[in-house]
Order: structure tokens, then C-alpha cells, then sequence
């Protein structure tokens, strides 16, 4: 018996799968850089190349919108030609577009430019997270290696503002996408020694109609809850959202009638899959009840400048780390089901304690807050992706992995719909009915569209006036943040309940022999 077991026991990684991983955590860091740097750069980009207000918009939603609706197609394209192939191709396509980026003559270059980094990006994640999946066989220490893996997004996130802000103080706006360059080049000359190969043996025929659906239907539903957080609700969007909707239809009946389709709708057939999905897709729609209004809040109600506001989000950004490193020790001990309840518990006093912000919290209070949900999140996402990516057989990893991130961006896009619109309504609603007598039409029309907005117009009235509008601007703004901070509690409670019971006989499994 003990022979048996010791057979079929799966190896262990060693030194050189660990050096891998660390080379697998470069372009995870460079790809979260990447989401949140430009937002630095928009002042002097946009008195350099004076886009007009659409092609701004372009500017800064085309890399993440391009990133979701490529990743189905990238997972699977990786299982079919080689992961690591796919990943190097991408590393040096990102590495060239970004070049590319930095030199913009102007706004529809950039904009083509930002596409292609898009493109590029969405083969890391599936690229980097399937690689994981066949290096680390043992599925403790795949746990780790996921937790690690999930750190360099977060410590990307969070050393990108500071990283951009340096170089936006001595260099031109483009210098901050020339930081990915000698990261990439440094992948690809130690990624084909580093890295193992790994594709399906059995790939099938490609079916580029099947690609064409997937990046339609998802480019219109993220587009369309993009456009209704920015807009509020209008027949606009939501007919994107629905024609998206029929187009993900379409492709769902394409795929059961192929004999190599390019998701395998098996997948959701296993409970720990869909019931692990479902359950990281809603954690990050969650989180967005206490992330969203954040930087908002820092800076036009507590008056912190952009390098500050930067500093006070570092607590719950090492939160996440410490949490992350942290989940596979715990889980050694405790089954995943019950940490990741934990962990929503622990997220939603969190936001409970933002239900208590105002105009005159300190850092000890909003450090406390938003550590207790970033490191109570933290588990929950390390875990659903060990789960959804160790459920998967081992030819279906990129796919899975592709799968697992499109979840979590249509979490996001749903969250920043969702709580941004319930935001905007208490906001407008609020700050309708507090408007200071004395305020002109056009002054309080500017002001009701947003905080921001309030603040400029109201620097531009008379002090006493001023004040006032600000005031009551600041007050409408708190309170649409305390109900989201609420809605998220609630919900991470319910979530809470949902991961005992359908995940409470799942664990993460080691491929068969």
C-alpha cells in the first residue's frame, strides 16, 4: 500500500520551478502596472497630444477591454501551440507596443498602440497561471506558487502609482510604459531556459469563427457596463450588453456542435469549477464596493495629494501580500472552504468599519478598514484560482486559466456598473437636496455630475458659498461610498455561506499519473 501511494505521488518542484515561478511573477507585476499607471500620465499626455474627449476615454479603456475579450482566445491558443511559446511571443509583443506607446505622435496612434498591448497582455495571465498548474504538481505547493503568482498583481497594483508618479516627475508622459521594456527582455532570455513547454497533445483544429464570438460578446458586455458606470443607465449600453449576451449564446451553441471546440463547456460540469468560479467572479464584483470610491475620497474629501493618497493605499496592498503568502499555510491546516468563509467574514468587517468614514478619518481608521478587506479577500481569490485551474485536466490548463480571469474581469465591470451607478444616484440625490441657496443653474449642474466636478466649480464662487457647496458635495459623496461599503458587507456574508456550502468537499487535486 505504501509503495502504491508512493508511485502515484505527485513530484515535487524544485529549484528550477521556483526560479521559473519568479520569472512568471515579472510580466504579472508589468501587466497590473499597466492597468493603473496612465491614469498619471492623462495631464501631460493630454496637453501633448490634445485627444478630444472620446478619444481619451479610448485611450484609457481599449488596453483593458482588449485584455478581456482576448483571454478565452489566448488560454486556448496557448493549450494548442505551447504556453511558453504563447508567453514569449507576448512578452515581446508587449515589449515593442509599449515602445510604441511611449512614442505617440498622437492620440489615434497611441489608441492603436494601447490595443496592442492589450492584445499582448492577455496572454499572460492564462500563459503564466497554466505553466503553474504543469510545473507544480503537488497541490500544496501549487497553492503557494498561485499565492505568489496572485502577489505580483497586487504588488504591481500597488508599486505602479508610486513607480509612474517618479517618472512622470524627471521624464515625458511616455516614459512610463519604457518600464516594461527590460522586464520583458529579461523574460525572454531567461523564460526559454527557466521555462518548460507544455501544450495539449490532442489540440484539434482551430476555429478562428469560435475566437471572433468569444472577443465580441465579451467586448460588448464589458463595454456596455463600462459605459453605464460612466453614464448611468441608457438604452446605449444596455443594448451593447444585450446584443453581447446573444453573441456569448451564439458562441455557447457553436461550441456544442464542434467535435475541437475552443472551450470546453465540460469544464462546467465540475462542481469545484463552476462553483469556484462563480464564487472569485462575485468576491472581486464585492470588492469594488469598498476599492471604487477610494482614490476619490483620498484626494477630493480628504485633500491628500496623489503621492500621498498613493501611501495611505500601501497598508492594504501589503495586506494582500501577507495574505496571499499566508493562504497556504492556513490552508495546510483548514479546508479551503472554511478559510475563504473566513476570509469574507474578516472582508466585510472591513467594510462595515467604511461605513463609518467621514470627512475627518484618519489613517489609523481607513489603514484598519481597508486591511481587514484586502487581506480577508486575499484568500478567496488564491484559492478559487487553485481550484479552478487544479480542477482542469492538465491539456485544458490554459483554457481554465483564460476562464478564470475573463470571470474576474466581468466581476469588475460589473462591479464598477453596479456600485458606481448606486454611488452616482445617492450622490446626485443627496447633493440635490443640500444644494446651498445661491448657487447658479450651470455651477450646480457641474456640480451634480460629480465630486470632482463640485470641487472645481466650487473654488470658482465665493469663499462662504464655496465652502458651502464643497460641504455638502463631501457629505453627498460619503454617503454614497458608506451604502456601497454596506452592500459589499452584506454580500461578502452571503458569499461567506455560499463557499461552505458548495465548496466544503472540494480541495484542490493533483493531476492523475
Amino acid at each position: 500500500m505504501n509503495t502504491v501511494e508512493h508511485e502515484t505521488a505527485p513530484a515535487k518542484a524544485g529549484r528550477r520551478e521556483w526560479l521559473g515561478l519568479a520569472v512568471l511573477a515579472l510580466p504579472c507585476l508589468l501587466y497590473s502596472m499597466d492597468l493603473t499607471v496612465l491614469h498619471l500620465a492623462v495631464p501631460k499626455l493630454t496637453a501633448d497630444l490634445q485627444p478630444s474627449g472620446a478619444e481619451l476615454l479610448w485611450i484609457i479603456d481599449i488596453y483593458g477591454f482588449l485584455v478581456a475579450g482576448s483571454l478565452i482566445t489566448m488560454g486556448t491558443l496557448g493549450d494548442r501551440i505551447g504556453r511558453r511559446r504563447l508567453l514569449l511571443f507576448g512578452a515581446a509583443a508587449f515589449g515593442a507596443a509599449s515602445v510604441a506607446a511611449a512614442f505617440s505622435t498622437s492620440a489615434r496612434m497611441l489608441i492603436a498602440t494601447r490595443a496592442l498591448l492589450g492584445v499582448a497582455g492577455a496572454t499572460i495571465a492564462p500563459s503564466t497561471l497554466s505553466l503553474i498548474r504543469n510545473m507544480f504538481l503537488d497541490p500544496r505547493q501549487r497553492t503557494t506558487a498561485i499565492g505568489i503568482w496572485i502577489t505580483s498583481f497586487s504588488v504591481g497594483g500597488a508599486i505602479g502609482p508610486l513607480i509612474g508618479g517618479l517618472m512622470l516627475e524627471a521624464f515625458w508622459w511616455g516614459s512610463v510604459f519604457l518600464t516594461a521594456v527590460p522586464v520583458m527582455v529579461l523574460l525572454l532570455i531567461v523564460g526559454p531556459r527557466l521555462l518548460p513547454e507544455y501544450r495539449d497533445p490532442n489540440p484539434g483544429r482551430p476555429d478562428p469563427i469560435s475566437a471572433l464570438l468569444s472577443l465580441a460578446a465579451v467586448l460588448a458586455m464589458i463595454f456596455g457596463l463600462k459605459r453605464i458606470a460612466q453614464d448611468g443607465l441608457a438604452i446605449a449600453p444596455v443594448l451593447f450588453i444585450v446584443a453581447g449576451a446573444a453573441v456569448g449564446v451564439a458562441f455557447v451553441r457553436r461550441q456544442l456542435r464542434l467535435p475541437d471546440p475552443l472551450i470546453d463547456l465540460r469544464l462546467f460540469r465540475m462542481p469545484a469549477f463552476s462553483a469556484s468560479l462563480a464564487t472569485y467572479g462575485l468576491s472581486i464584483l464585492f470588492s469594488f464596493g469598498g476599492f471604487l470610491f477610494l482614490p476619490q475620497y483620498l484626494q477630493l474629501v480628504l485633500g491628500l495629494s496623489p503621492f500621498r493618497g498613493g501611501l495611505w493605499t500601501l497598508p492594504w496592498a501589503l495586506a494582500f501580500v501577507v495574505g496571499s503568502l499566508l493562504t497556504p499555510v492556513i490552508v495546510r491546516r483548514i479546508h479551503p472552504a472554511f478559510v475563504m468563509a473566513a476570509g469574507l467574514t474578516v472582508a466585510a468587517i472591513g467594510f462595515a468599519l467604511f461605513t463609518r468614514i467621514d470627512a475627518s478619518t484618519g489613517f489609523a481608521m481607513f489603514a484598519g478598514g481597508s486591511t481587514m478587506f484586502a487581506l480577508g479577500l486575499a484568500p478567496v481569490f488564491t484559492l478559487t484560482t487553485d481550484l479552478v485551474v487544479g480542477s482542469a485536466p492538465p491539456e485544458r490548463a490554459g483554457a481554465a486559466a483564460a476562464i478564470s480571469e475573463t470571470s474576474a474581469e466581468f466581476g469588475g465591470a460589473l462591479g464598477i456598473a453596479i456600485f458606481g451607478s448606486i454611488g452616482v444616484a445617492v450622490y446626485r440625490t443627496m447633493l440635490g437636496d443640500a444644494l446651498p441657496p445661491g448657487v447658479p443653474v450651470q455651477t450646480a449642474d457641474a456640480a451634480r455630475a460629480t465630486l470632482g466636478g463640485a470641487v472645481v466649480v466650487a473654488g470658482q464662487l465665493a469663499p462662504p458659498l464655496g465652502a458651502e457647496l464643497t460641504r455638502a458635495a463631501q457629505t453627498a459623496f460619503i454617503a454614497g461610498l458608506r451604502i456601497c461599503a454596506a452592500i459589499s458587507a452584506i454580500g461578502s456574508i452571503a458569499l461567506a455561506v455560499l463557499a461552505v456550502v458548495a465548496l466544503r468537499g472540494t480541495r484542490p487535486s493533483a493531476p492523475s499519473a
